[in-house]
C-alpha cells in the first residue's frame, strides 16, 4: 500500500502540519510543501525560508521503533540516497544528519517525538541562488543550483524528491524498525565526513575515528582517551569554517 504524501502550497512547520493531522497520515505518511514560514533546525534554530525554491518535507510514523535515538542517522541516508537517484548529487553527511554538497549544507533534519511516535523533518535548499545566503548572512549553506545542480522546475523537483524520501522511508523502516542502525553503520561510515577529522564538541577534542553501532560518533581525545558521543554540537575541522 503506498503511503499517503500530501502536498501543501505554504505551511508555517510541516513537522507541525504532521503532528496535528495524524488521521491524514497513518502508521507512514508524509507532508511537503515548498513554502514554510516558522520552521525550525536543530537545537532550536530557525530555517530560512525560500518561497517556492525548497523543499519542506516531513514524515511520520507510528509503529514501534528498536532504536529510535538514531533515527535522525536513518533520514540522513534515506535523503542522501533519495538526492543521489533524483539529481545525481553525491552529498557527503555531517555527523548526525546535516547533509554537505561541495563542503557547504544542502539539507537539514529535524526528528521529533509525539503522540507514540515520530516525526522527521527534512529540509531541502533546491534552487537558491548563492546570493540569496550572502544576504541570509549564511555563508556556508548551498542549494542544488548554487552548487550546479540544473533545477529548471523547483516545484516538480520538490514533487519528485519528496515522492523518493517516503518510498525509500516505506522501504527502509521495516529492517530499521527491527534491527536499528547497526545494519546501516557501514553505508553511513562511508559518508560521514567527520570521520579521519579533527573534531571539537562540549568538553574535548580529538580526531573522529568511527560511528558505533549506537550511532555514537567515536573520537581518540588525547586528554581523556576514547570518547563516545551522542548528544550536542560537534564541529569539523575545516567543515563551516570550523578550524
Amino acid at each position: 500500500m503506498t503511503p499517503p504524501l500530501i502536498r501543501l502550497e505554504t505551511v508555517d512547520s510541516t513537522n507541525a502540519w504532521a503532528r496535528q493531522h495524524p488521521d491524514q497520515l497513518g502508521s507512514l505518511g508524509a507532508v511537503y510543501a515548498t513554502s514554510q514560514t516558522a520552521g525550525r533546525g536543530r537545537l532550536g534554530r530557525s530555517w530560512q525560508n525560500a518561497d517556492g525554491q525548497a523543499l519542506y518535507y516531513s514524515c511520520a510514523l507510528h509503529r514501534p521503533l528498536a532504536q529510535p535515538e538514531t533515527l535522525p542517522l536513518l533520514a540522513s541516508l534515506v535523503a542522501a540516497d533519495a538526492i543521489a537517484g533524483q539529481f545525481g548529487a553525491d552529498c557527503a553527511v555531517k555527523w548526525p544528519n546535516d547533509l554537505l554538497l561541495a563542503g557547504k549544507k544542502l539539507a537539514g533534519i529535524l526528528c521529533e517525538g509525539t503522540g507514540g511516535g515520530w516525526i522527521i523533518g527534512i529540509g531541502v535548499n533546491l534552487a537558491q541562488p548563492a546570493a540569496f545566503f550572502a544576504g541570509a548572512g549564511l555563508p556556508h549553506a548551498t542549494s542544488l543550483a548554487a552548487a550546479g545542480v540544473p533545477v529548471p522546475d523547483p516545484q516538480a523537483a520538490a514533487d519528485r524528491l519528496a515522492a523518493a524520501f517516503t518510498d525509500l522511508f516505506a522501504a527502509r523502516l521495516p529492517e530499521f524498525a527491527r534491527s536499528g542502525f547497526a545494519p546501516l553503520r557501514q553505508q553511513y561510515c562511508t559518508r560521514c565526513i567527520n570521520l579521519g577529522r579533527r573534531v571539537s564538541y562540549q568538553g574535548g577534542a580529538g580526531q573522529a575515528l568511527d560511528v558505533d553501532d549506537d550511532g555514537r560518533l567515536v573520537v581518540r581525545d588525547g586528554a581523556s582517551g576514547e570518547q563516545r558521543i551522542f548528544t550536542g554540537e560537534v564541529s569539523v575541522c575545516g567543515i563551516y569554517g570550523a578550524l
